[in-house]
């Protein structure tokens, strides 16, 4: 389970290093791709497979199952963590979530969010401000 949020830099070769807790969790490797909102998604293989074989068995003769598709699948790379724990974020994944300097990782459970530190602090202002109406919304699927 991914928990938690930590800054890390992004060197000029747009490594960026994933938090230790996180790491055991991609002993059997990583994938990462475009995610929601501006943030790339990065999922255990493992979780990976499952997440893939579902968006693969989506209709597309659906125009939503095939945007969704493109979205997740055609923006998806395998990555390996060097010793330092770093990944190497492609340079169209970069320029998606904005990347440049500092970013985010954000654990969300089964999967984990990189933010360019930026559009993280838009983010939990606009979560700050619509909070209470959320809870609200999503009370009976959480309690």
């Amino acid at each position: 389970m991914f928990i938690g949020q930590y800054e890390h830099s992004v060197d000029e070769k747009g490594r960026v290093a994933i938090p230790s807790k996180f790491r055991n969790t991609f002993k059997d490797g990583a994938v990462v791709t475009k995610g929601l909102d501006g943030c790339l998604f990065i999922f255990a293989k493992e979780r990976w497979h499952k997440m893939a074989k579902s968006i693969g068995e989506l209709p597309y003769t659906k125009s939503s199952a095939r945007v969704f598709a493109r979205l997740v699948l055609a923006s998806a790379v395998e990555v390996e963590f060097d010793n330092q724990g770093r990944i190497l974020v492609a340079g169209y994944l970069r320029e998606y979530a904005s990347l440049k300097k500092q970013a985010v990782i954000a654990g969300l459970y089964d999967r984990v969010e990189v933010w360019s530190k930026e559009s993280w602090k838009k983010e939990m202002s606009k979560i700050d401000k619509e909070a209470g109406k959320v809870v609200e919304d999503l009370s009976e699927m959480i309690i």
